[in-house]
């Protein structure tokens, strides 16, 4: 592309969910409550944030925790919505305790550059109809905010991750270590992309 705006101003990408203004911006980098639930019900975690040790324990994550990807608090059940039109590139459940649970990764061509993104801790029924290729509009629901229960074991909220290359398989890395954290840069951009100047 050779406009030099961010892709929000040039697609005029929709807000996922309705954040008020002045939404508390979280620093992850000390300390993480598991059982932390926002006061508003709504609140943002940051992108290529070096978190708290403490916040991925699960053998899985073996010394990555710097993230790369925006969280959105908000309450369960609440609407997800697809920030630009695209369709549906992969879906599934990640079951594994502090995995992504109920995932969903979209397809989205703006202006010739394609970029993937991960929609993770998501509601269960968020699968219910979804079909690989289907298509749908900027604005449209694509998911819900799921429950503990359903999203790996965290609090309600959100992980929208960018990606620049196809996934194979509907996972992505949301957190890599401090080795990898310069090329995770290039291949996961920041989701302030499309979803504009959130903090």
């Amino acid at each position: 592309m050779s406009d030099a705006r961010p892709l929000h101003e040039t697609f005029r990408c929709v807000p996922v969910i309705d954040l008020a203004p002045g939404t508390p911006v979280l620093d992850l980098t000390r300390d993480y409550d598991p059982d932390f639930a926002p006061a508003s019900g709504y609140a943002i975690g940051r992108y290529d944030e070096p978190r708290a040790v403490a916040m991925y324990s699960e053998p899985m994550f073996a010394g990555r925790n710097i993230h790369m990807a925006i969280d959105l608090w908000a309450p369960v059940g609440t609407p997800v919505r697809a920030f630009h039109g695209g369709s549906i590139h992969l879906f599934g459940i990640n079951p594994a305790k502090g995995d992504y649970g109920t995932t969903i990764i979209t397809r989205h061509d703006l202006g010739g550059r394609v970029l993937f993104a991960l929609w993770g801790h998501l509601a269960a029924a968020s699968l219910d109809g979804l079909a690989i290729g289907q298509p749908f509009e900027a604005g449209a629901v694509i998911a819900r905010i799921g429950d503990r229960h359903e999203n790996g074991g965290w609090s309600p909220h959100l992980h929208l991750q960018l990606c620049t290359r196809a996934p194979l398989v509907c996972d992505m890395p949301g957190v890599v270590s401090a080795a990898d954290r310069e090329e995770a840069r290039q291949l996961y951009p920041d989701p302030r992309l499309v979803l504009g100047p959130i903090y």
